[in-house]
């Protein structure tokens, strides 16, 4: 790295000591950038580094809200708008015990960069909340949305900040964040994503982050002149992105041979087809159970506790469920037992040590700000209808998705080979041509408008 991208990190180090997954982000991005950086002096001249890495604005403020039981409880919220330079912000919001400044800061830059790949005008953001929506009742779960959106519904609107849906926050918890913003404000528009089909939601938003990687998988392989017919796939997670990347590897010819939550993973041989997931999504989608209850059910199956799916042999490998699932020994397991392609489903799930095995290995690796970059991109398109005051089929959703994941491959791939480094020239380098390819498009656009 040059010395203007080795004081910058430092930089940032110093100012958010206490923020690992924040700093493993910027350093991820900011090491891969390099040669674009040193090709192009406008970046320092102009500090780009230093501005993109600081938030625009952040928020943080008070909770309360009362439990069944006449209980006051008391949570913290945020919203972090990290960068408005080629639209409004977008972002997630995330209900979780785990969440925290330095998280949310960390999700909220790689948004800018996988917001900025999608071509949609859509900026950087992210935020959530302390609170764990689980086992608690939907009368708990509204009185806490109407609190968080009764201090967040001043820094939001469908021109100035589009929040959608993360961890813990699904179309219950949307709808009632919603619902309250229309009652402060008066006014029906856009302002959330990821809301009910019947009242300006899009079709297909629920499946887009599951559909998208894999069909970002589907174009890497077939670089190779390879498909995902036959292949044998690791998914971990059970959530929504976990349940719609089984539902369409299946469709695409693969076999998924398992699921996980945080109690651990199960393992089914012969593949969880249709009929299996179907009792898996009415396990986690209406009955919140756990996992385990499908090894159970399901005779043949196994259930290992407290363990990740990694050390499963494998072709392919998706990971679904949250940040920093795969270390560098589970990295290294995958590629022992015959890995030779990991799409990341979840939002950083790879550390830089599994990231550094991986490309080492040069296996098709597809990072999280392009690969499952679906889910915003369909959150986009939902943004595009409620302007319009249109709805779009399943069809027309899925072919623009289709689309805008094929588009984005190609801007990855061809980044990646116009700032090659690697000796190998058929070796594709997907992180390093992702990160360049959304750097450039918020970097111009941050030089246009001026020192702002």
């Amino acid at each position: 790295m040059s010395n203007y991208t080795t004081r910058v990190l430092e930089e940032v180090c110093a100012k958010n000591a206490g923020e690992p997954e924040f700093l493993q982000a910027v350093q991820e991005v900011v090491s891969t950038i390099a040669p674009v950086l040193e090709a192009k002096k406008k970046y320092e001249d102009n500090c780009i580094l230093e501005r993109i890495t600081e938030p625009e604005r952040t928020i943080i403020f008070r909770v309360p809200w009362m439990d069944d039981q006449g209980h006051i409880r008391v949570n913290r919220g945020y919203r972090i708008q990290f960068n408005s330079a080629i639209g409004p912000y977008k972002g997630g919001l995330r209900f979780h015990p785990s969440v925290n400044l330095g998280i949310l800061k960390f999700l909220g830059f790689e948004q800018i960069f996988k917001n900025s790949l999608t071509t949609l005008a859509m900026g950087g953001g992210k935020g959530g909340a302390d609170f764990d929506p689980k086992g608690k009742s939907d009368a708990e779960v509204m009185r806490f949305c109407q609190s968080f959106m009764t201090e967040l519904y001043r820094h939001v609107g469908a021109d100035t900040d589009v929040p959608a849906g993360d961890i813990g926050v699904g179309g219950r918890e949307i709808g009632y964040l919603f619902g309250q913003y229309k009652r402060l404000t008066g006014v029906f528009s856009g302002v959330l994503t990821g809301k009910g089909r019947n009242w300006g939601g899009s079709i297909m938003r629920p499946e887009a982050t599951g559909y998208g990687v894999s069909y970002f998988a589907q174009n890497m392989l077939a670089t190779q002149n390879d498909s995902l017919e036959g292949k044998t796939c690791l998914v971990s997670g059970a959530g929504n992105v976990a349940q719609f990347a089984v539902q369409k590897l299946t469709q695409l010819g693969a076999k998924v041979v398992t699921m996980s939550d945080s109690n651990g993973f199960i393992y089914d041989k012969d593949g969880i087809d249709a009929e299996k997931l179907a009792w898996i999504m009415e396990l986690k989608n209406e009955r919140r159970g756990r996992i385990k209850e499908y090894a159970e059910h399901f005779k043949g199956a196994e259930y290992h506790e407290d363990m990740r799916p990694w050390s499963v042999p494998c072709d392919c490998a998706f990971p679904c469920a949250t940040q920093n699932e795969i270390n560098g020994a589970e990295a290294a397991n995958l590629i022992m037992n015959g890995c030779k392609l990991v799409a990341e489903g979840a939002n950083m799930p790879t550390n830089l040590e599994g990231i550094s095995n991986f490309l080492d290995a040069k296996i098709l690796f597809g990072p999280a700000k392009a690969a499952n970059a679906g889910g915003v991109a369909t959150s986009g398109l939902e943004m595009a209808q409620n302007s319009q005051r249109l709805s779009w089929t399943a069809e027309e959703v899925d072919t623009k998705l289709f689309n805008i994941m094929k588009n984005i491959h190609e801007n990855a791939y061809s980044h990646a080979h116009e700032y090659k480094t690697d000796s190998d020239a058929k070796f594709t380098n997907y992180v390093a041509g992702a990160n360049i390819a959304g750097f450039v498009k918020v970097a111009d656009a941050m030089i246009d408008q001026g020192l702002v």
